[in-house]
């Protein structure tokens, strides 16, 4: 298993980026290809960390690194920077973009990836088990799968707030920055709900959806809300509940319990 550190100018944030990158590419049980017979390309998970992380943050706290190498995935790991993988038009810092456009596309020019949407995913925890949700159905086209653990869907606790509102750590003027008018929020993409009856009207294939929460998360209540909106629409996909907190105890079996379901897809 290679690990990777790679800087690079991104286009789309209009500066310098570091991603954290794990390619199964020389292990000593993997095939010996020989100068005809070239390896196939790889699948890739493009994973997201949650709020005051960053790109190490799943190499740092998960067995992601063993797990990427018994399914034989590449994985990519960029950082959100609390800004929940939306674009900030007002700052041209256009984070959806960045992992649902630019990331797949310079690593696919720069790894022997493959190009097919079923071979692709994307995935997150927290902040970033939201902008998974909404960048893999925004991005529809590009990804085959999303996995979001204890995702942080906060248009179901945010939107229409007025100022002076608080939930938890986050303040009125924070949540406006980062997610735009509060009140156009339902509606608009930023909104898991929205994106899926999009895709619906345009007839569009919704990616393959894994959702996990423990039963002891904060979250849990906007994961149970989305799952059944989901069931509601008849949107094919996956949930589990099981004991946990919003813990990276609870992150690691639940990556493991992601990459168990994606090996398992019909894609």
């Amino acid at each position: 298993m290679a690990h990777l550190t790679i800087s690079f100018f991104s286009k789309r944030l209009n500066r310098d980026v570091t991603i954290n990158a794990l390619l199964p590419v020389d292990g000593s049980d993997k095939p010996d290809y020989s100068s005809t017979s070239l390896q196939p390309p790889l699948k890739s998970l493009y994973l997201l960390n949650g709020l005051t992380g960053n790109h190490t943050d799943w190499v740092s706290y998960t067995r992601i690194r063993k797990l990427a190498n018994l399914h034989n995935i590449a994985v990519f790991m960029p950082g959100g920077e609390n800004h929940f993988y939306v674009d900030d038009e007002e700052r041209e810092e256009y984070y959806g973009q960045f992992v649902g456009e630019e990331l797949v596309e310079f690593t696919r020019q720069c790894f022997p990836l493959s190009h097919k949407r079923e071979d692709t995913y994307i995935g997150g925890l927290s902040m970033g088990g939201y902008g998974a949700v909404r960048n893999g159905l925004k991005y529809a086209k590009r990804f085959g799968a999303i996995i979001g653990l204890s995702s942080a869907l906060l248009p179901y606790r945010i939107a229409n707030a007025k100022p002076g509102f608080e939930y938890r750590t986050f303040k009125f003027p924070y949540l406006q920055r980062v997610f735009g008018d509060l009140s156009q929020l339902f509606g608009s993409d930023k909104d898991p709900e929205a994106l899926i009856k999009q895709l619906r009207h345009k007839k569009e294939i919704i990616p393959h959806i894994f959702l996990s929460c423990g039963t002891e998360d904060f979250l849990i209540d906007m994961n149970r809300r989305y799952h059944q909106f989901l069931l509601d629409e008849a949107v094919e996909h996956t949930y589990i509940e099981k004991p946990g907190a919003h813990t990276w105890e609870y992150w690691d079996e639940g990556i493991e319990d992601a990459l168990n379901w994606i090996t398992h897809l019909n894609l």
